[in-house]
């Protein structure tokens, strides 16, 4: 099965090379069976085509792609069908060129303005949902909300824009209820994969920039931020930085795997004859109280201004 495609269509995030669950001949991602902490605890071997999780263990592969992609056990059958084939060479851990989207792009039905209980989660977060609602465009999700085949329910949905266009979007779970928090466009609707750009406002990106994990962390530091999409970065992300900037700071969470992600990057960077360093912080950026993230942002602005930063 060409995992690799269905995991990336469906906006379903698997463990980096280096983690903890990754390992030779499997792809690991979280777990919609686990209760509590999902990780990335369900594998599917590429050699012999079945899923086990490494805390609950062996799933039947139409359940599996049910629960992973948000779709009814016949849907996820039709699924199966249109990624069956031999492992990719994606899924053996190598970069592929971004394919043209099949169809047009489009949002999901059911998108409209934030809901009382979208407010709700983002104030839950020390977000006002406002003020998001101005800087970044957000939308909201209702309880019937799908693309093609994915379900989009129940989310707080954020635009993604490249060179002033709508080309993608990523959307936040706020029912606690899905095992994937975070879901993107599907890649056949994207108009650029979102993975090879970045997530911010490109019109206060001059030279200087933070660059972190999330769309969250990004509203948290505002305009000299852009994110990459979670830690495992890809090499274009890494060439646009360098295009972008010539001076980062690197904020990822101070999870050890997100860290040593970082200091990667920070090697990338400075390879590539950008001036980066790795910052540190208690816990993530997009957990902060506001107060905090705009001290930081302001120290290490000082610092860069002193000359104390480098």
């Amino acid at each position: 099965m060409n995992l690799s495609n269905l995991l990336t269509d469906y906006g379903i995030s698997q463990a980096p090379p280096g983690h903890k669950h990754h390992r030779p001949g499997w792809v690991n991602m979280a777990c919609p069976f686990c209760e509590g902490s999902a990780g990335f605890h369900l594998g599917y071997s590429l050699q012999d085509n079945y899923f086990r999780c490494w805390r609950c263990g062996w799933k039947n592969r139409i359940q599996a792609i049910s629960k992973l992609c948000g779709v009814t056990q016949t849907e996820a059958q039709s699924v199966l069908h249109k990624y069956q084939g031999r492992a990719t060479q994606a899924e053996r851990g190598l970069d592929t060129p971004p394919s043209l989207p099949k169809t047009p792009f489009a949002l999901p039905s059911g998108v409209g303005p934030l809901l009382p209980h979208h407010k709700q989660y983002l104030k839950g977060r020390n977000f006002s949902p406002g003020q998001l609602e101005t800087e970044w465009g957000l939308l909201s999700t209702g309880p019937v909300s799908t693309l093609d085949q994915a379900q989009y329910k129940h989310r707080v949905l954020a635009p993604i824009h490249w060179e002033g266009e709508m080309v993608s979007f990523q959307a936040r779970d706020v029912s606690g209820k899905s095992p994937l928090k975070y879901k993107a466009c599907l890649k056949s609707r994207e108009l650029i994969h979102h993975k090879r750009i970045l997530y911010g406002k490109e019109e206060n990106w001059h030279g200087f920039g933070i660059v972190v994990e999330g769309i969250t962390d990004v509203w948290r530091f505002g305009g000299l931020a852009c994110a990459v999409f979670g830690i495992n970065y890809i090499p274009a992300q890494v060439k646009l930085l360098a295009q972008i900037f010539t001076e980062v700071v690197v904020v990822f969470d101070e999870e050890p795997q997100a860290q040593a992600q970082a200091g990667k990057l920070v090697n990338e960077l400075r390879f590539r004859g950008v001036r980066a360093r790795q910052e540190t912080i208690p816990g993530d950026p997009g957990g902060m109280l506001q107060q905090e993230a705009d001290e930081f942002v302001k120290e290490i602005t000082l610092r860069r201004s002193n000359g104390r930063l480098w």
